[in-house]
């Protein structure tokens, strides 16, 4: 139904920026409910982190509120993570997933370490 593919981690001392972006294929993002970004880290479970509605509001996890920035641009069919004011703590694999009911559509993940 539709393939993504994640890009942007890296490694980034702690205050600084990154900007994650989930290409998506099979399927125009305009029509999907919604994009969502989840992160895991070890140990940890998958937890979401931002979402955007097809009618373009955000919505964050309490601790990446006011750090991170979900976006769409329908035009490049990707959507973008942008994370500011970087902590140890969101140090994880990020996955970007299209909810299309009833079901989840994941793509492969990539890996964010923030550490000095």
């Amino acid at each position: 139904q539709v393939q993504l593919v994640e890009t942007g981690g890296g490694l980034v001392q702690p205050g600084g920026s990154l900007r994650l972006s989930c290409a998506a294929s099979g399927r125009s993002i305009f029509s999907i409910n919604s994009m969502n970004w989840y992160r895991q880290a070890p140990g940890k479970q998958r937890e979401l982190v931002a979402f955007i509605t097809a009618g373009g509001s955000g919505n964050y996890a309490d601790s990446v509120k006011g750090r991170f920035t979900i976006s769409r641009d329908n035009w490049k069919n990707t959507v973008y993570l942008q994370m500011n004011s970087l902590k140890p703590e969101d140090t994880a694999n990020y996955y970007c997933a299209a909810y299309i009911v009833p079901k989840y559509y994941w793509g492969q993940g990539t890996q964010v370490t923030v550490s000095s």
